[in-house]
């Protein structure tokens, strides 16, 4: 007889898919148990990247050069220590494909330059960058990429040790350090370290998300075209300084996760591994199906055992060397689908079909495994769009192991009401809806908007609601009808998200303040031009202006958040619902919320049964004037139940408010 797997026991709506959830489970169990015996745990078998590359050896500290190419022809190592002489030092192949060269210590130095030079099956002699290369360089007048060995006679020495099960629910700011200065340039590792980790602190976020580690060759792909998966991308800095920026943020206090991109690869030739061995399918998918219609890229085949191996080595270096606290895996949704999730999903049919692809399904499975053996309490990530369900339950019961998925939908509800519906006609029922409805026991992360909206082509929150008035009248002394609704709405629609989207959140670094345009990185379409591609702190450090109201009642939101583990609670209960006055009042973690949307009206000795009997005070207010304002609630007096147990609250119209109970503290 079939043990019903847990996920399964707790959702009989998937009881006819039993067979596809088994036989996952059933394969994980497989390959678990053949990865166990053939290398002695998971954790070894992910170790490529200390076998391959371009190695020091411990012993005589001469080089060992060993690369994965089982249909290339022949291989070459040419640097600056030979001149780039593309002949003179060969290596020899193995019967299982890998390409190995001795050198002695003397060979090679730190710092210098190298390539592979590859005679592929197809006949072709291509220049490339050995696959589990450690650090890649870009050379200024040529613009073409290197492998650089890298060996520094001094390791970087870690200061700080940090658990990540500490976080509890993650309060994450996504960032990307090139852009995070206000200097129309690059910025680095060292530069976001010092300058940008005491703000997270400081706003109350616990959790840092670094956008574009990985080496990538063009800047403006935002690091979602991975060359060289082992790299940290060498035009923000040295490894070194990357790992003193994690350094410095576990001495905050702060996780840092890695946005990890394992769904699909550059095609270049010349700085990634398509077609490394000439073969057309080495790493990824042969003919049409290794191709993404979509990105541009190339689609990793994840059936292959020597690429999954590859992935998982990956996962392990990140959490090891760098000591990273997880990850967010990237474009989850293309990788469980054949069709790349290019479709609507409206059944739970639609996730055991015929179009999930179980090598994907495999893959991370094992990835969420090793991740947690390398990193107890590590945050996992899946950016999925799909909704595919046990995500994010645990492999033993049917799942595939991610610890939270993003609520993808809820910034996209976000933007269609901004943009095709009157404030007059808010569905407030169907926002709740949107807001409130996820799989119960898979952790959501709620966000009103990322880095995907803020991107050129569409808007933030802010610029969406307030436009080019944001050039003109954001000084505290200008009022200003559009500013004023913008403001308002940016608070509600912030702290809405907060209270009721899910168990984690996330805000992309500046739109917490209502950070004005888009983000534009420098192209040939823009001249170039940096102008876009930064962070105006300035903005908010100015108080005659408007952004710092914003950044104020951010930071008491996350605040809130915090003393009374709103996150960590379970989901909302709606209190009450009034179609007609915009209004939702809710209760979670035992604080009181009260929203209201209407233009206009404002309602007096508005009757609310907690249920509770307890005494209440106000311990946020989206109306206070130090938030931008009116001061419309007293916030000097308590709401007592009557003998029903009901309170009566004033709540103003485009305002919200937090009801604690006193003594619950602020």
């Amino acid at each position: 007889m079939t043990t019903i797997p847990q996920l399964i026991a707790d959702d009989p709506w998937l009881e006819p898919h039993l067979e596809a959830v088994v036989r996952r489970m059933s394969r994980f169990d497989a390959e678990h148990a053949a990865v166990v015996g053939g290398s002695g745990g998971l954790r070894d078998h992910a170790g490529l990247h200390l076998a391959h590359g371009v190695l020091r050896d411990a012993g005589d500290g001469g080089w060992t050069v060993r690369e994965w190419a089982p249909a290339a022809r022949g291989l070459w190592l040419a640097g600056d220590f030979n001149g780039w002489d593309r002949g003179s030092h060969p290596l020899r192949r193995d019967a299982d494909g890998v390409w190995e060269l001795q050198l002695p210590a003397a060979a090679l130095a730190h710092g210098d330059r190298v390539k592979l030079h590859v005679h592929g099956a197809d006949g072709s002699a291509r220049d490339r960058i050995p696959a589990c290369i450690r650090r890649a360089v870009q050379d200024a007048e040529s613009q073409d990429f290197s492998g650089q060995v890298w060996q520094p006679e001094e390791p970087y020495r870690w200061r700080h040790a940090f658990d990540p099960s500490a976080i509890g629910a993650p309060r994450i700011y996504e960032c990307h350090v090139g852009m995070s200065g206000e200097e129309p340039r690059v910025h680095g590792y060292r530069e976001f370290a010092e300058h940008v980790l005491p703000r997270v602190a400081a706003a109350g976020y616990n959790v840092v998300q670094l956008m574009a580690v990985q080496e990538h060759p063009y800047y403006g792909s935002f690091g979602y075209h991975v060359s060289s998966f082992f790299a940290p991308s060498s035009r923000f800095g040295t490894p070194e300084e990357l790992k003193f920026l994690v350094d410095t943020a576990h001495g905050l206090g702060i996780a840092v996760l890695l946005d990890l991109v394992h769904s699909h690869a550059v095609k270049n030739t010349a700085e990634g591994i398509n077609d490394f061995d000439g073969s057309g399918h080495q790493y990824f998918h042969a003919s049409a199906r290794g191709d993404h219609p979509d990105w541009d890229s190339k689609c990793f085949d994840y059936g292959k055992p020597e690429v999954r191996r590859f992935l998982l080595s990956n996962v392990r270096w990140w959490l090891e060397e760098f000591r990273f606290d997880g990850f967010r895996f990237d474009g989850i949704t293309s990788m469980l689908y054949h069709s790349r999730g290019r479709r609507a999903f409206s059944h739970y049919g639609d996730y055991f079909g015929a179009d999930t692809d179980d090598d994907a399904v495999l893959y991370l499975q094992l990835a969420t495994t090793l991740a947690r053996e390398v990193r107890p309490g590590c945050l996992l990530v899946a950016e999925d769009m799909s909704g595919m369900p046990g995500l994010c339950r645990p492999v033993a019961e049917g799942g595939v192991g991610f610890t939270h998925r993003l609520a993808m939908g809820v910034p996209d509800h976000w933007i269609r009401l901004m943009k095709h519906v009157r404030d007059e006609d808010l569905d407030v029922g169907g926002l709740w809806q949107v807001l409130a409805n996820r799989r119960g026991g898979e952790p959501a992360i709620a966000y009103a908007e990322s880095h995907d909206q803020a991107l050129v082509g569409d808007k933030t929150i802010a610029f969406r609601l307030m436009d080019q008035e944001m050039y003109w009248h954001m000084a505290v002394d200008d009022p200003h009808p559009v500013i004023e609704r913008g403001i308002a709405l940016h608070k509600l629609i912030r702290l809405v998200t907060l209270a009721l989207g899910g168990e984690g959140w996330l805000n992309f670094m500046g739109n917490e303040f209502g950070h004005p345009e888009w983000i534009d990185f420098p192209r040939e379409g823009n001249g170039w031009s940096y102008h876009h591609c930064r962070r105006q702190w300035s903005l908010v450090d100015d108080p005659s202006l408007k952004y710092a109201w914003l950044a104020r009642f951010d930071r008491s939101m996350m605040r809130l958040a915090a003393r009374h583990r709103l996150l960590e609670a379970a989901p909302a209960d709606c209190l009450h619902m009034d179609p007609e006055a915009k209004m939702i009042v809710a209760m979670r973690a035992g604080l009181l919320f009260v929203f209201n949307f209407s233009v206009a009206a404002s309602v007096f000795g508005h009757a609310v049964a907690t249920g509770d009997g307890t005494v209440r005070r106000l311990v946020l207010d989206s109306d206070d004037p130090a938030f931008g304002g009116h001061g419309r609630v007293d916030a000097t007096i308590d709401c007592p139940p009557d003998d029903g147990g009901v309170i009566r609250i004033y709540s103003p119209c485009r305002s919200a408010q937090v009801y604690a109970p006193v003594g619950a503290g602020g």
